[in-house]
């Protein structure tokens, strides 16, 4: 007999004493304030920040995609809590101008809400 377990997702909260920013339509937590690389870039739909980590997002599948500063390989994230697409992580860059990006996340200012 195979006993089949749900696996369960726990969601992260980010400590109340630094600014947060959180999904705008489920209100979790996505990122600390701390981890802010840049607030000067480009997302599909807009302006974007690009953060050192994120928090409570899944990750798709790597594709190559030319962006604004050339090619790199892109995995899409998505709100673990209700999937709604935030934005990329940059996976490769193939540039060596752009190797900074390498494991960093572009969070999209239309997915996001800023909390104090």
């Amino acid at each position: 007999m195979v006993k089949m377990t749900r696996s369960k997702t726990f969601q992260a909260y980010l400590p109340s004493c630094h600014r947060t920013y959180s999904c705008i339509h489920c209100r979790a937590h996505l990122a600390n304030h701390d981890e802010l690389i840049s607030k000067s870039f480009q997302g599909s739909q807009g302006r974007a920040y690009l953060f050192n980590s994120v928090v409570n997002v899944g990750c798709g599948p790597a594709e190559e995609r030319v962006l604004l500063t050339g090619l790199h390989a892109v995995a899409d994230i998505y709100c673990e809590n209700c999937k709604t697409t935030l934005g990329w992580k940059y996976e490769h860059a193939f540039e060596s101008s752009q190797k900074y990006k390498e494991g960093k996340y572009i969070i999209e200012l239309n997915s996001y809400a800023s909390q104090g």
